[in-house]
């Protein structure tokens, strides 16, 4: 069984190769707001109490958020948990910065959808130079020649909430921001949130860049233009994420790490919340269909 997107379809002429990198306004904007802001106002504002704020949101967040709430619930439905636990960690995973939930879903499906084919623009497989490739995934969007067809889950596409969450993303940092001030003043604000999100979505696109070009293999997926990696030292402060190998080998699992020494901080909350009731029927490669188009490469 080959590995299909969600809510990515090709048409008779898209193309992963065909198009140009164009400068987003908006995109450049964001990022360079949390940039300035948390190198100025950190400096300015800096305390123990703050920077302990900003470890605690920062972990949380990229936890339940980002890991646990946007990409193995949201966009993989590797386990079942109630829905109001999802709506609160995609939530959390929208405090992160990069983007509202079809924002997250499109982009990360749209990727994806290129990888996995014969051949795909530079723009996707992160085959630049650092400082290019920075400029290009924080600033820069991808307009297609001929997009493929982009047609999330019916379920989600009428999902109220997530509708909300998607017109007011941006907006969703403020009413933390005030409780973050009321309890802590400027110095929890500016590290809570400004020097949270500039770090957040700095570290997702260092991670994304090194993860598809350098690290352990344990796996090759065959007529795919981009493999992953997995970064084994940075797997703790990723939540697992840095197992971007076994993420390609097994794109739907809940569970990240597969070979001992491999640690996956987000499959052990899963287990926790599932001691509590909270989290049930995970995906692992133990009960997902074959795919016939995966070698395995490790001795």
């Amino acid at each position: 069984m080959k590995y299909e997107n969600q809510s990515i379809q090709s048409n008779h002429n898209s193309s992963a190769f065909e198009g140009s990198v164009k400068w987003s306004p908006l995109k450049s904007i964001w990022v360079s707001f949390f940039y300035l802001s948390a190198i100025i106002g950190g400096y300015m504002t800096f305390s123990i109490d703050a920077f302990l704020v900003f470890l605690i949101f920062t972990a949380t967040t990229l936890c339940l958020g980002h890991s646990l709430g946007m990409h193995r619930r949201l966009i993989h439905q590797s386990y079942d948990c109630p829905m109001w636990l999802e709506y609160f960690f995609v939530h959390l995973g929208v405090l992160v910065g990069l983007a509202g939930p079809k924002g997250m879903l499109h982009t990360h499906d749209t990727r994806d959808w290129a990888q996995r084919q014969k051949a795909c623009h530079g723009f996707f497989g992160h085959k630049q130079s650092l400082a290019k490739d920075w400029y290009w995934q924080l600033h820069c969007d991808f307009k297609f020649k001929n997009p493929p067809v982009f047609k999330p889950p019916e379920s989600f596409a009428n999902d109220k909430v997530y509708a909300w969450m998607e017109k007011t993303w941006m907006w969703q940092q403020v009413p933390w921001a005030l409780l973050l001030f009321y309890f802590g003043g400027i110095s929890w604000v500016i590290w809570g949130i400004n020097v949270r999100v500039a770090v957040s979505v700095t570290g997702h696109w260092l991670i994304g860049y090194y993860a598809h070009n350098k690290g352990k293999q344990h796996w090759h997926v065959e007529d795919a233009a981009v493999q992953g990696h997995n970064i084994q030292f940075a797997s703790l402060i990723t939540m697992g994420e840095s197992h971007h190998n076994n993420h390609h080998a097994y794109p739907n699992s809940a569970k990240f790490s597969l070979y001992p020494g491999e640690w996956d901080p987000g499959w052990w909350m899963l287990l926790v919340l599932e001691k509590v009731g909270l989290a049930h029927n995970f995906k692992t490669p133990k009960n997902l269909p074959e795919r016939k188009e995966l070698v395995c490469v490790d001795d």
